[in-house]
């Protein structure tokens, strides 16, 4: 019996366990490396959308992370006095699967009690390693030699870096490489004590030049409050954190509304956190037998409400993708739940695209809607299942379009586990 592959995973937070979980249900052994002593469960609000609820909910999690929701209601733009000028009402969950998400997304939750249940989730099944970090790659081509801060070496068959925006694992295995982008945008997070005054709506007050205060509500009975100034330069970043709240109280001195009970607030939160606004843009994605998932290899900013749903989507696709080319799967007709058609592909040992019966015998499903270019649409919620099932449910199902709109591809399925990974990145190499 071949011996299981030993995958490392450089990070604890979102896409490390979700890797982690899907690797070793596919039979894999991964060991997740954590620079920190324990597990990191500070951080602020994050959303799992779209096709990232999907990815929960096969992960196992999605009822834990409904239950662990922060109970925003939505956001309300105020002025100086508080008074609202604008609500943004977070969807049900059903307005959500239907039309997607607002600001606040149906699945809102803080990162550390996101980062708490994935782990909760898979440390009996996972290795976890805290309080050491990667210092060394020696890739030979078969096998990845890594050297730990800690003194000692390890072999492994993979080695994947999720380990955020400034990962130390990406700079090893792609160093001196430009990928990290600035913005022009500089925040600070931190934790406040909740006041009468508070509610449980998401309040954003633009204090004029480029600077904004916003306070959310959590689940553990404080205030969340982040500060934002737009700035030409990344440095402040790098400054002390002393340095930082005094940077901060210079900019919001006098701003209006809750600005001063933020600054009071701020230098007394233990869980404050100033960052430069960044995204990452690699020049790809692996480097031999080392590769990159979650924000370390496509931050696309906090900013962008994306981060985890992206963490989560991509950590499903690589290891799916890996399972599917390692793997012999058997195959059976898929019957689409939504429109009731048998899109039959025969039985074969790799997940290429075979052909099917003639496009006028079998149309396309009605998942399968092209877009321009002839690629098939992707419906929200529409993700191929894992390997195995023989049913392929409207939500999902991965349909091709007849061969006359897919330059000659007959219609059928994949039942990976996710996309092919070559399909979501076709802009970006996969491998320097």
């Amino acid at each position: 019996m071949p011996r299981p592959r030993a995958v490392l995973i450089a990070g604890a937070s979102v896409a490390g366990p979700t890797l982690a979980h899907w690797l070793e249900r596919f039979g894999m052994e991964p060991t997740v490396v954590e620079r920190a002593p324990e597990l990191r469960v500070g951080g602020q609000n994050v959303d799992v959308r779209g096709a990232g609820r999907i990815v929960a909910a096969r992960t196992g999690v999605e009822e834990a992370v409904r239950a662990a929701g922060t109970g925003e209601r939505g956001l309300a733009f105020v002025d100086a006095r508080g008074a609202v000028q604008a609500e943004f009402p977070a969807a049900s969950r059903a307005d959500a699967g239907r039309a997607g998400d607002g600001p606040t997304a149906e699945l809102e939750i803080l990162r550390g009690d996101l980062a708490q249940i994935l782990h909760d989730h898979t440390r009996d099944r996972v290795r976890y390693r805290f309080g050491d970090r990667i210092t060394r790659l020696d890739d030979d081509g078969h096998r990845v030699r890594v050297g730990f801060e800690r003194g000692h070496e390890e072999e492994f068959d993979l080695v994947i870096a999720a380990d955020g925006l400034h990962s130390g694992t990406r700079a090893i295995t792609l160093p001196q490489r430009r990928d990290v982008r600035f913005l022009g945008l500089c925040l600070a997070y931190f934790t406040i004590p909740r006041e009468e005054s508070d509610d449980d709506w998401w309040r954003w007050y633009a204090a004029g030049g480029g600077r904004t205060v916003t306070l959310r509500p959590d689940r553990h009975g404080t205030t969340r409050a982040m500060l934002s100034f737009l700035s030409l330069s990344p440095a402040a970043a790098r400054l002390s954190p002393d340095a930082q709240r005094e940077l901060l109280r210079a900019e919001f001195r006098g701003a209006g509304w809750e600005a001063e009970r933020v600054l009071d607030g701020m230098d007394r939160a233990a869980d404050f956190y100033f960052e430069a606004i960044s995204q990452v843009r690699p020049p790809c994605y692996a480097n031999g037998r080392v590769g990159l998932v979650g924000d370390a290899a496509w931050c696309a900013s906090p900013i962008s409400g994306m981060g985890t749903t992206l963490a989560l989507l991509g950590a499903y696709v690589l290891a799916g993708s890996w399972h599917a080319a390692t793997t012999t799967v058997r195959r059976s007709p898929l019957t689409n739940r939504s429109c009731g058609r048998t899109c039959g592909r025969p039985s074969g040992s790799r997940p290429a695209h075979r052909a099917s019966p003639t496009p006028a015998a079998t149309p396309a499903c009605a998942c399968s809607t092209p877009r321009r270019g002839g690629r098939p649409g992707w419906r929200d919620g529409c993700l191929p299942s894992a390997p195995g099932r023989s049913t392929c449910p409207s939500t999902s199902c991965h349909a091709r379009p007849p061969a006359d709109q897919a330059g000659g591809r007959a219609h059928g399925h994949d039942q990976l586990p996710a996309p092919s990974i070559r399909k979501p990145f076709l802009a970006m190499p996969l491998s320097c």
